[in-house]
């Protein structure tokens, strides 16, 4: 078998061994154009337009997939008593940037016009995503700020997301690096074969060598490790960042300074905009710095933040919720926590 076809065998028997549960609600296979969403509406009586959620999954726009994703959106659905959609990009290995993110924009763009179908309250929409899902519900915020014809999202909800490319020297990055769930290795693999970057310049966007100076300069501010609260902070020499810059690397490399791959470059104004956030980090994740640097940012521009950190959390445990034998303590409390929040907006 090919690597290439790999994802494909992988995401085939994830979901056939996977048992799908509706919890009670509908669920609808629906096409919006070409892009494959499923809809989930609790099937009791309504007094009026219910709130919506929009969701994204992970999986590293390798794995992961609607029926995945199917238990937790349909008990999200089912426990908030939303009308969830949940969105089914394409993926690798046969497509790369930006065709997942279009898909997600394109799908949130065609319902957020078309609500009153679907008995949704266009005051009460919530867009959410799970770790690369969650940087499309952050990117997605961000570039649908002022579009007129739109309702305005009543908020965003990001668990575990990655929401920049850049710094992979983060202390998490480093503390982490070997996590069985999400190691750093497969991570950047994982970008770089999404934005169609050669695997040989891995190493010099490791060392943050495909950064130019005057680019860390304006930066900085908001991707350095300085900005991590003490006590994520363990001892120890932190490895000398950016290292020496490389243009070649840095023309090869530099969509990574997208905003839709890196929305925690947006700038100040931008930030100001955003609807209030619900953040979730995992203690024991490689992609914890990047919620806590994103929560900073948006604390210092006034925009409300309700954050949930998991001590004993690890990247991927919400999707474990429901696995009985495979499911922790932390899986219930971030969905749990997640389901809290919706409910009380």
């Amino acid at each position: 078998m090919k690597i290439c076809s790999m994802p494909h065998f992988f995401r085939f028997m994830q979901d056939l061994l996977v048992p799908k549960n509706n919890y009670g609600v509908l669920v609808k296979n629906l096409h919006f154009g070409t892009i494959p969403v499923r809809l989930f509406q609790p099937k009791t009586a309504s007094s009026g337009p219910r709130r919506g959620i929009i969701f994204y999954h992970g999986g590293g726009c390798v794995f992961g997939g609607l029926d995945c994703y199917h238990n937790m959106c349909s008990y999200l659905a089912r426990e908030t008593d939303s009308v969830l959609l949940s969105v089914g990009y394409r993926k690798l290995p046969d497509h790369h940037h930006p065709a997942a993110f279009l898909d997600c924009l394109n799908a949130t763009i065609h319902f957020m016009k078309d609500l009153k179908t679907y008995g949704v309250d266009p005051a009460r929409v919530v867009v959410s995503g799970e770790s690369v899902g969650g940087l499309g519900a952050a990117s997605i915020t961000q570039m649908l700020l002022g579009r007129q014809d739109l309702p305005r999202f009543r908020a965003q909800v990001l668990i575990y997301p990655i929401l920049q490319q850049i710094n992979f020297q983060l202390l998490s990055y480093q503390q982490n690096q070997n996590s069985p769930f999400l190691p750093r290795k497969f991570l950047m693999s994982c970008v770089c074969k999404y934005l169609a970057i050669d695997l040989s310049w891995m190493d010099a966007m490791l060392k943050g060598a495909v950064i130019p100076p005057d680019y860390w300069e304006k930066y900085n501010k908001w991707l350095s490790s300085d900005n991590i609260p003490q006590r994520f902070k363990s001892q120890g020499t932190q490895p000398k960042f950016p290292g020496i810059f490389n243009e070649t690397a840095y023309l090869e490399t530099n969509s990574i300074f997208n905003l839709e791959v890196s929305p925690l470059l947006a700038d100040d104004k931008t930030i100001a905009q955003l609807p209030e956030a619900f953040l979730v980090s995992c203690e024991h994740d490689i992609l914890r710095d990047d919620t806590l640097l994103y929560k900073k940012r948006l604390e210092d521009q006034g925009v409300p933040v309700t954050w949930c950190h998991v001590e004993d959390g690890f990247h991927g445990s919400m999707l474990l919720f429901d696995k009985n034998i495979f499911s922790f303590p932390c899986s219930h409390k971030i969905m749990n926590s997640t389901i809290s929040y919706i409910k009380g907006i």
